[in-house]
């Protein structure tokens, strides 16, 4: 395979698919619109229209309730709101698409950092009567955050106010201004209709004003392109391969899926956090032996040196290589309902490594209302975004998040029952230091 032939599949991957999540407050019409999305776009089988017939024709509504498509959970329809994450699959000519409907009431803000964690595209919905409401900067918030890299302000139920320009324009107006100082690097805003169709997959008849793309065709057409030879390379070791059998008696493999970038045979390489040093003698890829691969393809790793190497360690080129450090400063969600509080023992998962750490520091809560930072709260409680400093027991090879947003984020867990406390995002204000400081509680957790 030529350099030509790799980059043509690279780009090939990045684009054929879409990974998007939709947002916004209650009632704004987010599960409608994901359901308007997959009618006009003939995605849903016909037993399941069939099936939302039947049900919105019990409830005495003339036209099916397209919401009922993605809204699943029992309590979602009785209560005509969203709560889990609901994820949908399908596709058009044009591209793959694997959508995230998330929840719109402030209690489940938190739903929505899982369900945007891996989005390329974000769009927020906003109804036109209400505008722009504290729900809507939490959730562009959440999306900068998350360095989701485009988003989609869909301005919904433009039916409800005349289909009149100066509305949407106001509502686009205020939205662009807030979302570009947190920093989200493109804002596109369409005015729809998705109760009635107007601009989600076909053009609205109702406003000629609008010259601009469907929510659809621009789903369809958005760059989604990704550089991946020039990502930092990381591999985060999942598994050891030891047959040692008649055939392979010598064979020591290091698998797992890599995280970004490239890796080639003949290349030198580092792992972390233990620093050794050796050369990949051969890359297995599905059964067979490749000279490249890379992200996001689970390969195993063959070195030069018989060198001592477990699940959760890193290998980088050495070229490349992060630094480690046991003290981590970032921006973590808070998604538990217990609150995280300064001096509270938890597990950072990060990759495929797991280890212990405490909760030295919360120097700031965010203020959504008008983005100021709250010193030193003491504590972070659900749905609260805020700034942490961190000390793990072992030392942990992170990016910078803004460079890498897999190996840049990791997981905050309550030791005691395995629950998830925080979604956390790697600053790039990191502490190395030469030697360790040595940390001791009255529990044991010695580092």
């Amino acid at each position: 395979m030529t350099t030509r032939d790799i980059q043509l599949a690279e780009q090939l991957s990045a684009t054929t698919l879409l990974r998007f999540a939709t947002a916004g407050s209650v009632d704004d019409g987010k599960s409608t619109l994901v359901g308007r999305l997959l009618h006009d776009s003939k995605s849903i089988l016909t037993d399941q229209l069939e099936a939302v017939e039947r049900v919105s024709a019990s409830r005495g509504q003339e036209a099916p309730d397209l919401a009922l498509l993605t809204d699943g959970l029992r309590a979602e329809r009785e209560q005509g709101i969203t709560i889990d994450v609901a994820y949908r699959y399908f596709a058009t000519p044009r591209r793959r698409f694997i959508l995230a409907d998330t929840p719109g009431h402030v209690q489940y803000t938190r739903n929505m950092v899982t369900g945007a964690s891996t989005a390329e595209l974000a769009v927020v919905l906003v109804d036109a009567r209400n505008g722009v409401v504290e729900q809507t900067r939490r959730h562009a918030a959440v999306a900068a955050l998350l360095r989701v890299p485009h988003v989609v302000l869909a301005v919904n139920k433009m039916d409800l106010v005349d289909y009149a320009e100066p509305v949407f324009a106001a509502i686009a107006e205020e939205f662009t201004a807030y979302a570009a100082s947190l920093g989200v690097p493109e804002i596109t805003a369409i005015p729809i209709s998705a109760l009635a169709g107007d601009n989600v997959v076909d053009p609205s008849a109702n406003m000629d004003w609008y010259g601009g793309p469907t929510v659809l065709e621009h789903l369809e057409t958005v760059p989604v392109s990704h550089d991946l030879t020039g990502c930092h390379a990381r591999l985060p070791v999942q598994y050891v391969i030891r047959p040692q059998t008649a055939e392979h008696p010598d064979y020591r493999g290091y698998a797992g899926q890599i995280a970004a970038g490239t890796f080639r045979v003949g290349e030198q390489v580092t792992v972390l956090p233990a620093g050794h040093t050796s050369k990949i003698t051969g890359i297995d890829l599905l059964g067979e032996s490749v000279d490249i691969a890379w992200t996001p393809q689970s390969v195993t790793l063959l070195l030069e040196d018989d060198i001592d190497i477990s699940r959760g360690d890193l290998i980088v080129p050495s070229g490349d290589a992060p630094a480690t450090t046991q003290d981590v400063e970032a921006t973590v969600c808070h998604v538990a309902d217990q609150p995280l509080a300064v001096g509270q023992r938890v597990l950072l998962k990060h990759t495929t490594r797991t280890v212990k750490a405490i909760v030295k520091e919360i120097p700031s809560r965010l203020t959504l209302d008008d983005l100021s930072q709250h010193p030193n709260p003491g504590q972070l409680v659900a749905n609260d975004i805020g700034r942490v400093k961190i000390r793990t027991a072992e030392p942990l090879a992170l990016d910078s998040y803004a460079d890498s947003r897999r190996t840049g984020s990791f997981l905050l867990i309550d030791p005691a029952d395995g629950t998830t406390l925080a979604a956390g995002m790697a600053g790039d204000s990191f502490t190395a230091t030469a030697e360790a400081v040595h940390v001791t509680d009255d529990e044991g957790w010695d580092f």
